[in-house]
């Protein structure tokens, strides 16, 4: 497995002088305004134009206009959906790389949202389920077979950064392939979940962010208290225990986070890819490999990246709009070729 050796990542992850964390802190409330500048691209932008008169008018003084009902009722929500699902990805996506230790884990590359979905469309089309209360469940069990299935092929303890990615594009395919398959057998599920199975957020209404908001919060809240175990289990499983970790608690929680944040993001708007992959990347090139902080910084800026990928395809297609999950993987895929090159895995 590719991963720095105990004694550099000890020094890495020394405690870091106060300046240092002064620093972190100023750049996290940088990311938050940067955060709320592109929430407001999201409300004022879309596949049609409004001026911004009538964007404040609907915020602030709703008379039930056709600008003001499109304000209220599908931007604000599609924009809150952004950064509740882009949150979700990018920290499962985090956590995921720290406990496999692992540059590539990602939920879209290991399988993770290919089976929450193949468990949703089985829901909608052999059971009936409609709603989002009522399939969210098939997402979480779903994201966490796959998740078990992946780590068991790619060869638990002892899986490799390419193994571990190999198993997952392959159940990837699998899930993909079936739910494909269960499409083009029902036209009525196909219908319905046409938008849903490439990735979008222009479904998004009050009540799917008023059911999805639980799950996302207590995936956070799971995964920001692990930072510090996290941390600790860099530095190898015996140097962990010594510190007081224990990982196999570590590991359970780890999982019950990427599962609950996987799984409602996907139940919720569809497989999304390389969100989770892409910015804790760009998070540790700003604070380092320390979990107390990537996790914060990463739950910021994904739905920065997310929400500004979704103002991109409602903008170059005008007046129709490219679903968010389109516009990631065209992002995402050669970033994703950068890295497994720049890591020079000499495993393949």
């Amino acid at each position: 497995m590719l991963v720095d050796s105990p004694s550099r990542q000890s020094a890495e992850q020394a405690p870091a002088p106060p300046k240092h964390n002064a620093a972190r802190a100023a750049g996290l409330l940088l990311s938050l305004a940067v955060l709320l500048l592109v929430v407001v691209a999201s409300i004022a932008i879309g596949a049609k134009a409004v001026p911004l008169g009538d964007v404040w008018h609907g915020l602030a003084h709703s008379s039930g206009t056709g600008n003001d009902v499109l304000i209220r009722d599908v931007r604000i929500p599609r924009t809150l959906l952004g950064v509740l699902v882009g949150a979700a990805l990018g920290v499962a996506g985090a956590v995921m790389q720290a406990l496999t230790r692992n540059p590539l884990a990602e939920p879209g590359i290991l399988g993770v949202n290919a089976g929450a979905s193949a468990a949703v469309v089985s829901a909608m089309s052999f059971l009936g389920v409609s709603s989002f209360t009522g399939y969210v469940w098939f997402a979480f069990a779903g994201a966490a077979v796959v998740s078990v299935l992946v780590y068991v092929l790619s060869g638990s303890r002892g899986a490799t950064p390419v193994r571990l990615a190999l198993a997952g594009t392959a159940a990837t395919y699998a899930m993909f392939g079936y739910v494909n398959a269960v499409e083009l057998l029902d036209s009525a599920a196909l219908d319905k979940m046409r938008f849903w199975t490439v990735g979008s957020l222009a479904t998004a209404t009050s009540g799917t962010v008023s059911q999805v908001w639980p799950f996302v919060a207590a995936g956070l809240l799971v995964a920001l208290l692990l930072g510090r175990p996290l941390n600790a289990m860099a530095l190898g499983d015996d140097t962990a225990r010594s510190l007081g970790a224990h990982l196999t608690r570590t590991r359970v929680l780890a999982m019950l986070a990427v599962t609950l944040l996987c799984g409602s993001a996907t139940a919720a708007c569809g497989p999304i890819v390389f969100i989770g992959l892409m910015v804790p990347h760009i998070v540790r090139a700003i604070t380092g490999p320390d979990m107390r902080w990537t996790l914060p910084y990463a739950a910021v800026l994904s739905p920065v990246l997310l929400l500004g990928a979704d103002v991109v395809g409602r903008m170059v297609a005008r007046p129709a709009e490219l679903q968010v999950g389109i516009v990631t993987a065209l992002i995402g895929g050669p970033i994703f070729i950068f890295l497994v090159r720049r890591r020079r895995m000499t495993q393949l």
